[in-house]
């Protein structure tokens, strides 16, 4: 199981000197509609096969979110992630909607 992140933590970790990269474990649909700033998107399911394309060095911090705390899907990519050999894996557990609910910005087509 991922470690949790705080929507405070990951605010500080996205401007500091080693920030994360954020990604987005919903389908594309959701993702063009609105994404954390800075996100790239892959699907849960899509993880294993596309993750080390994209992410060859397996201790840079990477976190996770998806829709909101109901939603699995960024649990299971953390856990998909962590039985890939990725190390420095967190999850935003309570993900996009609690960005959005704080008023903090968001990207994509729905947010213009």
């Amino acid at each position: 199981m991922a470690v949790k992140i705080t929507r405070d933590e990951l605010k500080t970790a996205l401007t500091g000197p080693n920030a994360p990269t954020l990604i987005e474990a919903l389908p594309a649909k959701y993702y063009v509609d609105a994404h954390l700033p800075g996100a790239i998107n892959i699907p849960h399911d899509l993880i294993a096969e596309k993750v080390t394309q994209v992410l060859p060095d397996k201790t840079a911090p990477i976190v996770v979110y998806c829709a909101n705390g109901p939603c699995r899907n960024s649990g299971l990519a953390a856990d998909t992630l962590s039985d890939l050999g990725y190390s420095n894996v967190r999850d935003y557990h309570e993900g996009k909607q609690d960005w959005r609910d704080a008023g903090l910005p968001l990207q994509g087509q729905g947010t213009l």
